[in-house]
């Protein structure tokens, strides 16, 4: 049976928060689903039982296993997926497994990609003999194609990127990026924290290398679950040096040497942070259900929606106009953005504010159109009245 978008509202119910908050946040992080209580109460009650006997009882292999639960929802084969706490250890992991001569030391990066994993290679690529290129963006939106095919070179080793830019939404060209890549002989990771659980995505088609992710935004699954793909090949011919325990092919050997699992298990490090990977299994079963073709075509509507709606109030928009280069979150750069951010969340409007984009946006799957109209009347209100006046010059941690 196709999804549509009446039959994805009924797992509104399955998300607790819905109930009390208009939620368009999901790009920061994932409505919390109620069966993530007993998950979590199943994790405690195991550990309060069974004690250290948990591990043997699965525990030890849950990195592997909630991998592969994830391996479906990117095109993935089971064994090839593993769960780490976060993507910028699981990309610093790719570029540590890389060797770099000097005539092929290039990683290209670009200049819209996330922070933090920019400065953990950074920091790392010079110790390894690498030098990090910058591929710069001429309006801060998106990154030029041709720009970012020119920069993949004979002397590339690793392209680095999002597929979804953070501030924008902007969905990267993957394929023709991969296909430049190979083309040259260089290798791919890429970030796809904020595309898998609201846009198709296909490691298989793609061709990819490597791909990582994480639950805590559009899976819905909780900070300190990511993901780390890497394919058959990639893990056959590749080692990462930023390693630890679990990745060794025999860990209670406790041997004084690295010998690495093979698979998926290689690019595991230390002892798995559990309780995070109990929180992190249901939103991915809920995804899986839903279908992300459906969410993908609510998500496209109802963005190109949001986009109208800010063309009415002469906003300026900071995300793609073309839905087949957006992901699922728009940005609107409205007057005093940063105090009528504060002045929604004071009225359980629930948003995010990031500099240089505004106000952003991001309707999921169990997001009612009426929530939407509501979202922006109550933008039109705040500024209407000098109802943000009352937060100016509150600072704000995250959102």
């Amino acid at each position: 049976m196709t999804t549509t978008p009446d039959t994805l509202l009924r797992f509104r119910d399955a998300f607790p928060i819905l109930g009390t908050s208009t939620y368009l946040v999901s790009n920061s992080l994932g409505a919390m689903p109620t069966a993530v209580t007993d998950h979590l109460a199943d994790y405690a009650r195991q550990w309060q039982t069974r004690g250290v006997r948990a591990w043997a009882d699965g525990w030890w292999e849950l990195p592997v296993t909630m991998g592969n639960e994830i391996a479906p929802l990117i095109g993935a084969a089971p064994g090839t997926v593993v769960m780490v706490p976060t993507v910028t250890q699981a990309m610093s992991s790719i570029l540590s497994a890389i060797d770099f001569p000097p005539e092929r030391n290039e990683v290209v990066m670009t200049a819209l990609d996330f922070p933090s994993v920019r400065y953990a290679y950074d920091a790392l690529a010079p110790r390894l003999g690498a030098r990090v290129t910058v591929v710069p963006s001429e309006d801060g939106l998106g990154i030029d194609l041709d720009r970012i095919l020119a920069a993949i070179t004979e002397r590339t080793r690793l392209v680095a990127i999002s597929h979804v830019l953070f501030r924008s939404a902007y969905i990267m060209d993957a394929a023709a990026i991969y296909a430049k890549a190979k083309q040259v002989g260089a290798l791919v990771a890429l970030d796809a924290y904020h595309s898998v659980g609201v846009i198709p995505v296909d490691v298989q088609a793609l061709g990819a290398d490597f791909l990582c992710g994480g639950v805590l935004k559009w899976l819905c699954g909780g900070p300190g679950g990511c993901f780390l793909y890497a394919s058959p090949q990639a893990s056959a011919q590749l080692a990462p040096a930023l390693t630890g325990w679990q990745a060794h092919r025999a860990p209670f050997a406790f041997a004084d040497r690295m010998e690495y699992a093979s698979g998926g298990w290689r690019w595991l490090g230390g002892t798995p942070v559990v309780p995070a990977l109990f929180a992190g299994l249901e939103g991915p079963r809920i995804i899986a259900e839903a279908g992300l073709d459906a969410i993908r075509a609510q998500s496209t509507r109802q963005t190109t929606h949001l986009i109208a709606m800010a063309d009415e109030r002469g906003w300026r928009v900071h995300a793609p106009r073309d839905a087949e280069r957006r992901g699922g979150t728009v940005a609107f750069d409205v007057p005093q953005g940063a105090d009528v951010a504060r002045a929604l969340l004071a009225r359980d409007v629930v948003i995010d504010y990031r500099p240089g984009a505004g106000i952003r946006v991001a309707p999921h799957f169990y997001t009612t159109d009426a929530e939407l109209d509501a979202c922006v009347a109550a933008m039109d209100e705040i500024l209407a009245t000098g109802a943000w006046k009352a937060f100016a010059g509150v600072q704000s941690t995250v959102t």
